[in-house]
């Protein structure tokens, strides 16, 4: 009985670290929450909130960071207007509480925060290195924003995340996530997962290793990160970066060694997966409580 309440005492804590750690004072009220007078856009039977539930989210979210570097246009508009390098966990919040808030908060919550991005988005205009100019509400750079995160997110989940989706959970999630696309003004996001594929092919043509991607891409994989995290988010970058397509990986002069992904690379990710999916499970037993008690 003590040991049972001891575990459930730092399985409550290491939740709760977790969730200041992802989405700090950015993360949603209690009110802000669906329940079952409202699901949100989703609801607990869908495909989102399982993905978006399992900690395979941090190694996909990396993976969808490194993508998108790819794209000069996009990448141009991170590097002038975010400011990810002074304010790494400001950024992290923020898009911790917009994942939030689509996915489990209630339908004015998601509302109230997708017009949000929306107006950042109207003040992220200028001209990439190369002269062209780019405005981040361009639905084309969204479509590509959108692709690469739920490609990210759905390939994370798959190869770390507890349990499998059926082909029909996949096309499910994938048009689950248009919705979200869609609202914030994306033109015809993909609805399955053969979609998602032909579409984030289709960019291929446009992307480009700039110098501002490879700053960027370095940054990311050595961030000023506490050193007691330090080896969490090395298993966490390794792996994001094993699971890139081939083509990404080479684009970024990311190399993998023959063996070093199924050998260490994949066990260790499950292993830290596994263990943040415990403390996370806690979170996500308290909202399923409340949702079915009212």
């Amino acid at each position: 009985m003590i040991v049972s309440e001891a575990l459930s005492l730092v399985r409550r804590q290491g939740a709760g670290l977790l969730r200041s750690a992802i989405a700090g004072d950015q993360a949603l009220e209690t009110a802000d929450l669906a329940n079952p007078d409202d699901f949100g856009l989703f609801g607990p039977a869908s495909s989102a909130w399982r993905v978006h539930g399992n900690a395979a989210m941090l190694i996909g979210g990396l993976r969808a960071l490194l993508l998108q570097t790819l794209h000069p246009l996009a990448m141009a508009g991170v590097a002038d207007h975010s400011d990810y390098r002074h304010d790494p966990r400001g950024r992290l919040h923020r898009t911790g509480r917009f994942v939030g808030a689509t996915t489990y908060g209630t339908t004015r919550a998601a509302t109230i925060e997708i017009e949000r991005v929306k107006r950042v988005h109207e003040r992220v205009v200028g001209h990439a290195p190369d002269g062209r100019p780019y405005a981040a509400n361009d639905p084309h750079l969204m479509l590509w924003v959108h692709v690469t995160e739920v490609d990210s997110f759905l390939t994370a989940f798959e190869r770390y995340g507890h349990g499998r989706l059926t082909d029909a959970e996949k096309d499910r999630y994938v048009a689950e996530m248009a919705e979200v696309a869609r609202r914030l003004g994306t033109d015809t996001p993909p609805t399955n997962r053969r979609g998602l594929d032909d579409t984030l092919e289709r960019f291929r043509s446009e992307c480009a290793y700039t110098d501002q991607a490879k700053e960027t891409v370095r940054f990311l994989l050595v961030p000023p990160v506490p050193l007691v995290t330090m080896g969490g988010y090395g298993v966490i970058a390794a792996a994001a970066v094993a699971d890139l397509p081939g083509w990404a990986r080479s684009m970024l002069r990311l190399p993998l060694l023959p063996g070093t992904d199924t050998m260490a690379i994949r066990p260790a990710a499950i292993a830290l997966t596994r263990t943040v999916g415990w403390f996370m499970s806690y979170r996500r037993w308290e909202q399923e409580d409340r949702l079915l008690t009212g």
